[in-house]
Order: C-alpha cells, then structure tokens, then sequence
C-alpha cells in the first residue's frame, strides 16, 4: 500500500530528468510562496534532517515532505502530476516551462489503518 503515487506525464518528465541530473529527490516542505509545491532537486543539493519523512519512491527517487507539512497531509494519498506553466521555486523542471503539482485524495479506511499506525 503506497502513500503516493505519480501520474504518466509527470512520470515521463521525471525520467528525463533523472536522465540529465543523476540522482534526485523530492521535497514538499510547506514553506512560503512554493513550499507545498513538490520540488525536485538533485539529491546532493538537497540537505535532510529528522524532521524530513519520506512518503515513498516514484521512479526510484525518494520523495520527503517535513514533518510540520506531513501532518496536515497524513490522511491523504498523494498523486503527483506535472503542467504546464512557471512555478516560483528552484524545482529541475521550471527551465521546461513545467511544474510539478500534487493531486490529493483522502485515504480509505484501510488504507489509513495501514499506513497511519
């Protein structure tokens, strides 16, 4: 049972991606301006600490999201998916006119029961 998933766009866009940058990663920090954003960095740009959860893998790449963020958002199954448009953030895909988004839906009962022991 996964937390999260991404959808086949944003996938492609990913792999493309990983395929110019190397390792990657995703944060969601829920920070100001494009906090909730997922943003996608190259993993040794980014600096995690105990207060990063990581929600799962999407194409091999870690996805985190704080801790303060992941409280708002542990009853949800996430869908991360791509557009069209400029984001304000740093993200790896703002240069291709694209940015990351994220889908959200509430978890199931068992799935909550599962995944929010």
């Amino acid at each position: 049972m996964d937390r999260i998933a991404i959808t086949d766009k944003a996938s492609e866009v990913l792999e493309q991606l990983k395929s110019k940058h190397g390792e990657l990663i995703f944060h969601q920090s829920g920070g100001c301006c494009d906090g909730s954003s997922p943003m996608l960095f190259e993993k040794e740009d980014m600096y995690l600490d105990e207060s990063d959860i990581l929600l799962g893998k999407l194409n091999g790449v870690s996805f985190y999201m704080n801790q303060d963020q992941f409280e708002y958002w542990k009853h949800t199954h996430l869908t991360v998916d791509i557009t069209k448009g400029r984001g304000a953030s740093f993200s790896l895909e703002i240069p291709l006119g694209l940015r990351f988004l994220i889908h959200s839906r509430l978890l199931s009962e068992q799935e909550n029961a599962e995944l929010n022991k």
